[in-house]
C-alpha cells in the first residue's frame, strides 16, 4: 500500500498541532490535546500520524516521535476499531522505518510495534518475527539495532505469547540472541542479553535447552566496557540465582568476586543491579556457606553504598532546614489506597505486632504498620496486588524520587536480610565500621551510619544488646541534630529498637519517656521530612508500648492536635495514621471527656471540609474507625452524622457502579469499615441508627460485589452488627447465610477469614437454627484447617467457628472430629483466654463427649490444648476435668501412665496440678 496525504493542508495542520503540543503553556497543551482527540473520528488521522513518524525525515525528531506516541495511545485505546487498511498501512510503515537514522524514532517505532502485538497477537501479524529476525543480520547497524529494540520490547510485553506460540519462535530466536552477545556493537549486545533475560524467570524451555551456551557467552561479557551490558549481565545472574542456582554453583566464587566489584561500579544503575544479587542469594540455602568468606569485603561495600550522594541531597532538598510553610505539590502526594478491614476473634500470645517498613529511608507515606489494624492483623488476599501499599521508604520529597528503588535502598535492604542470616557473627566486622561512621565529621556519612544501625536492628539484636544503652542514648541526642536528614533517619532507626526499649523494664524506665518526649518534639519539627519520619516512628512506639502510653496521653494528644495546625496535605495523611494507631493501642483509655474534647474538634473540622469524592477521606475514615472503636459510648455525640455519611457513601457508590460511570469502590469500602468501627465501639447503642436506615439492604448488595475487598469489609460489618444489634440482621439471614457459605474460599484469604468469623458470630446468636447450613460450612472449614501454609489468623478463626458450630449443633459436627481435632488444637493452643476461646472449647468438649473415639489417636494434642488455658471458667474447667478423668478410666492406670510419660514434663505437671490426672 503506497498511501500519500490527500490534502497537504491537513498534513500541515496536524504538524502545527504536534509542534504546539510541545509548548510549556498548559493552556495551549490542553487546547491542542482536545483538538487531537477530535481528529480521532477521521480514519485517515492514524495514517497521517504514522506517515509523519516514518516519512517526514526532515521534520524535528521530537515532532515525529510525538506523532508515533499519539498513534501508540490511539492503538492502545481502540486498535480493534481501526479499519483493516489502516492497520496494514501502520504495520508496513513501522517495518520500513526500523532502520531510521534517529535512535529516538527507532525506539518509537519499537514501542508502536509492541503495542500492536499486545493489542492483537503475533498470529495477526505473522510476518513480523520473521522480518525482524532477518534484519538482525543486516550490515546496516541502524536496521539491526532497530529490529533488536523492537524484539526487546516484544519480549518484555509478550513473553507468554512467544513461549506459547504454535510455531515455537523461541527455538530460533533464543540461540540467535545468544549468538549476538559477542557482537562488536555494545547496543546490540545489550539488546541481545535483555531479550534473553525476559525468559529466565518463566524458565522458557528454549532457554533451558541452551542454558550452557547462554552461561558461556554471558560470562564472557562480565568485564564489558559498556555499562548497559554489565547491567544486563548482573540482572541475568540475579535471576539465575532464583531459578537455576545449581548451574551457578560451580562458578559461585568468581560470581561473588564479580558482584563485589560491580557493586562498586561508577555507574549507579550497574551497582544497583549487582546489589540485588545479595538480596537474592540471602534467600538461598547456600548463602551462609558461600558468603561467609567474603563478609569482610561485602559489608563495608554495602555500608558505603548507603550514603546519600550529592545529587540525592539536591533532589531531596536535604539542605533546606525549614520547609513546613511550603505547600505540598499534588505530585508529591502519592495516591492513598484503603485496606479493607479484617476481623480476628483472637489475639495470639506470641504476636508482637511489630511490622516495620523496609529499611531504606524515612520518607514513608504511612506509619510503620498497616494503618487499618483495628480488628487484628491484616490479611492480604492471595489475588490482591500489594503494590498500593503505603510502606514506601523513598528517599525523597519529589514523588518520582520518593518511590524510586535505588542503590542506597537496595544496599540497606541487603544488609538487613544478611544480618538475619548471619546474626551477631557480622558484628566484629560491622562495629568498627559503625563506630567510624556514627562519629564522622561528614554528616552524610554519619547519617548513613544511623541507617546501618537501623538495618541490623532485627538480625543483630542479641549481639547488640550490650551496646544498646549507649547507642540509644546517642540516637536520642541525634534527634536534635542540625541536619534534617539526620533527624529523620534517626526517627526511623529508633523505631526499629522500640521493642527493646519498651519490653525491657530497666531500659523502659531509662529511655521510654526521653524517647517519647523527643519524638513528640520532632512531630512538630519545622522540616516536613522530619515530621513525617517522627509520626511514623511514634506510631511504631505506640504499638509496642500500648497501655504504657496511657499516663502521657494528654501530652501526646496536645502534640498531635497541634500538628493538625502545622502540617501540609501530605503529612496530614500520616498524622491520621498516627492518631488511629494511638486509638488502637490504648483503646478505651482514650474515652475521657478531656481527651475527646482535645481530639475530636480538628477531626470533625476536617470531616466537614472534605467532599464525598475526595480521596483524603480514606485515611480520615480509617482514623475515625479506630477512634470510634476505642471511644465506645464516648463517640455517641458524633455517631449520627458519621453514620449517615457512611450510608450515603455506600449508597452513592453502589448506584454509580450500576450505571455508566463507575465510581471508586474504595469510598464504599472505607465507609463499611467505619460502620464496623461504630458497631464495635457503640455496641447496642447503634441499634436505633440501624433501625432508621437501609443499611442491611445495602449490605446485601455489598456482600455480593465482584470486588473481593468489598465483600471482605461487608462480612466484617455483618459480624459486628450480629454482635451489636442481631434483631436487624436476623431478618436478612436467608440472604446472608448462603452468601457466607459461597465465600469460604481460602484463595481469597481475607474474604474467607471474615466470612468464617461472621458465621461463628451468627451461630452463637441463632443456635441450632444454623443446622441446615452446617454440613456445607463444616466441609469447607475442615479443608481450610488442614491446608498447608494457611495464615495463622485464618486458622484461628476457622478453629473457633468449628468449635462454635459444635456448641450449637454437636451431633452434626462431632462425627467429623477425627478429621480436624489435631490442627484444631494446634491452632488454638497459643491464643489468650477469652470468650471466643471459651465458646469454642465448650463446643469441642460437647463433641468429645459424643464421640470420644474421634480424638483417641490425637489425645496428646487435646491435653496440650486444655493445658493452654491459664484460668478456664468454672463450667469449662469442670468439663475438662470430667473428660480427662473419663479417658483415664477408659485407658486404665497402667496405659494412662504409659501415655502421659510420653508427654513433655510441663504438660504432665499442668494436668496433674489443675485436673488431678
Amino acid at each position: 500500500m503506497n498511501w500519500q496525504p490527500v490534502q497537504a493542508d491537513d498534513l500541515q495542520q496536524i504538524l502545527i498541532l504536534l509542534r504546539q503540543s510541545q509548548s510549556p503553556d498548559t493552556q495551549i497543551q490542553r487546547q491542542v490535546q482536545a483538538r487531537l482527540e477530535s481528529l480521532n473520528q477521521y480514519p485517515d488521522f492514524n495514517k497521517y500520524l504514522v506517515y509523519i513518524l516514518t516519512k517526514l525525515l526532515d521534520e524535528q525528531e521530537a515532532t515525529r516521535s510525538l506523532s508515533g506516541l499519539i498513534l501508540k495511545n490511539n492503538a492502545k485505546s481502540h486498535y480493534e476499531k481501526f479499519p483493516d487498511e489502516v492497520r496494514s498501512f501502520i504495520k508496513q510503515e513501522c517495518l520500513s522505518a526500523l532502520g531510521d537514522r534517529s535512535p529516538l524514532i527507532r525506539a518509537t517505532v519499537g514501542i508502536l510495534i509492541t503495542t500492536i502485538v499486545t493489542k492483537g497477537s503475533l498470529e495477526q501479524w505473522p510476518s513480523l518475527l520473521e522480518h525482524l529476525y532477518s534484519c538482525l543480520d543486516s550490515v546496516d547497524i541502524n536496521l539491526c539495532e532497530g529490529a533488536f529494540g523492537a524484539l526487546q520490547k516484544i519480549c518484555e510485553d509478550s513473553a507468554d505469547q512467544l513461549e506459547s506460540a504454535p510455531s515455537q519462535p523461541l527455538n530460533v530466536l533464543i540461540p540467535k540472541f545468544i549468538q549476538f552477545f559477542l557482537h562488536s556493537h555494545p547496543k546490540i549486545r545489550s539488546h541481545a542479553i535483555a531479550c534473553v533475560n525476559e525468559f529466565i524467570t518463566p524458565r522458557a524451555s528454549a532457554l533451558m535447552a541452551n542454558i550452557d551456551l547462554f552461561l558461556e557467552n554471558l560470562f564472557q561479557l562480565a568485564n564489558d566496557t559498556d555499562s548497559d551490558v554489565r547491567k544486563h549481565v548482573c540482572r541475568a545472574l540475579v535471576m539465575l540465582v532464583e531459578v537455576r542456582i545449581e548451574r551457578l554453583i560451580p562458578h559461585m566464587q568468581q560470581i561473588i568476586e564479580y558482584m563485589l566489584l560491580t557493586s562498586q561500579d561508577s555507574d549507579d544503575t550497574v551497582a544497583l543491579e549487582a546489589c540485588e544479587f545479595w538480596l537474592m542469594i540471602a534467600d538461598q540455602a547456600i548463602c551462609r556457606d558461600v558468603l561467609q568468606p567474603y563478609l569482610d569485603k561485602l559489608l563495608p561495600i554495602l555500608c558505603k553504598n548507603m550514603k546519600y550522594s550529592e545529587m540525592d541531597i539536591i533532589l531531596l532538598r536535604g539542605d533546606i532546614d525549614e520547609d513546613e510553610h511550603i505547600p505540598d505539590r499534588i505530585e508529591d502526594i502519592r495516591p492513598r489506597f484503603h485496606r479493607a478491614r479484617t476481623r480476628q476473634q483472637t489475639q495470639n500470645l506470641l504476636d508482637t505486632n511489630s511490622q516495620l517498613n523496609t529499611m531504606t529511608d524515612t520518607n514513608n507515606n504511612s506509619t510503620a504498620t498497616s494503618p487499618n489494624n483495628q480488628s487484628g492483623q491484616h490479611l492480604q488476599d492471595d489475588d490482591e496486588d500489594d503494590d498500593d501499599d503505603d510502606d514506601d521508604d523513598g528517599s525523597g520529597t519529589n514523588a518520582d524520587q520518593a518511590t524510586e528503588w535505588n542503590l542506597r535502598k537496595c544496599s540497606a535492604a541487603a544488609l538487613d536480610v544478611l544480618s538475619n542470616v548471619f546474626r551477631e557473627t557480622i558484628l566484629p566486622i560491622l562495629l568498627p565500621i559503625l563506630r567510624e561512621m556514627l562519629f564522622h565529621t561528614n554528616w552524610q556519612i554519619k547519617e548513613s551510619g544511623i541507617l546501618v544501625l537501623g538495618a541490623i536492628a532485627e538480625g543483630c539484636s542479641h549481639g547488640l544488646a550490650p551496646h544498646l544503652p549507649d547507642l540509644v542514648d546517642y540516637l536520642i541526642k541525634c534527634l536534635n541534630d542540625k541536619k534534617p536528614l539526620v533527624r529523620s533517619i534517626t526517627c526511623w532507626t529508633l523505631s526499629r529498637y522500640s521493642t527493646w526499649i519498651v519490653h525491657n523494664e530497666v531500659q523502659q524506665n531509662r529511655f521510654l519517656i526521653p524517647l517519647m518526649s523527643e519524638l513528640l518534639k520532632r512531630i512538630l519539627d519545622a522540616n516536613k521530612k522530619v515530621q513525617e519520619a517522627a509520626c511514623s516512628a511514634f506510631a511504631t512506639l505506640e504499638e509496642e508500648a500500648c497501655i504504657q502510653m496511657v499516663p502521657y496521653l494528654n501530652q501526646i494528644l496536645e502534640t498531635l492536635v497541634h500538628a493538625f495546625r502545622k502540617y501540609q496535605a501530605k503529612n496530614l495523611l500520616i498524622l491520621y495514621d498516627a492518631i488511629g494507631t494511638l486509638a488502637d493501642s490504648v483503646g478505651s483509655h482514650l474515652n475521657r471527656p478531656d481527651y475527646i474534647q482535645l481530639l475530636m474538634p480538628p477531626l470533625i473540622e476536617r470531616w466537614n471540609l472534605l467532599r464525598n469524592d475526595d480521596k483524603d477521606l480514606f485515611p480520615l475514615l480509617e482514623c475515625l474507625s479506630s477512634i470510634a472503636t476505642a471511644l465506645q459510648t464516648g463517640f455517641l455525640p458524633y455517631c449520627e452524622p458519621v453514620f449517615g455519611r457512611c450510608i450515603l457513601l455506600v449508597q452513592q457508590t453502589l448506584e454509580a457502579n450500576s450505571g455508566d460511570t463507575p465510581a471508586d469502590k474504595d469510598f464504599m469500602i472505607v465507609a463499611l469499615d467505619l460502620l464496623s468501627g461504630l458497631a464495635e465501639g457503640l455496641g447496642s447503642h447503634i441499634d436505633s441508627l440501624v433501625e432508621r436506615s437501609n443499611l442491611l439492604t445495602l449490605l446485601e448488595r455489598c456482600a455480593q460485589d465482584s470486588m473481593a475487598e468489598v465483600r471482605q469489609s461487608s462480612f466484617a460489618l455483618l459480624g459486628d452488627l450480629t454482635k451489636a444489634c442481631f434483631r436487624h440482621v436476623r431478618k436478612h439471614l436467608n440472604i446472608f447465610l448462603p452468601l457466607l457459605t459461597q465465600n469460604l474460599d481460602p484463595h481469597h484469604v481475607s474474604v474467607c477469614n471474615n466470612a468464617i468469623w461472621a458465621i461463628g458470630e451468627i451461630a452463637i446468636q441463632i443456635g441450632s437454627e444454623i443446622q441446615p447450613f452446617v454440613s456445607i460450612i463444616l466441609e469447607a472449614l475442615i479443608i481450610i484447617i488442614n491446608r498447608n501454609n494457611t495464615p495463622k489468623t485464618l486458622l484461628e478463626n476457622t478453629a473457633i467457628t468449628i468449635g462454635r458450630l459444635g456448641l450449637v449443633c454437636p451431633n452434626d459436627v462431632s462425627s467429623q472430629l477425627a478429621r480436624f481435632i489435631r490442627p484444631w488444637c494446634v491452632a488454638l493452643r497459643n491464643i489468650r483466654d477469652n470468650e471466643e476461646k471459651d465458646s469454642a472449647f465448650r463446643g469441642i468438649c460437647n463433641m468429645i463427649i459424643l464421640n470420644p473415639l474421634g480424638v483417641t489417636s490425637e489425645f496428646i494434642y487435646v491435653c496440650d490444648a486444655i493445658a493452654s488455658w491459664e484460668k478456664p471458667p468454672m463450667e469449662l474447667h469442670a468439663k475438662f476435668r470430667d473428660i480427662l478423668q473419663t479417658f483415664k478410666q477408659e485407658f486404665g492406670n497402667e496405659q494412662w501412665k504409659q501415655l502421659t510419660d510420653r508427654f513433655p514434663l510441663p504438660l504432665k505437671q499442668r494436668l496433674q496440678i489443675h485436673y488431678g490426672v
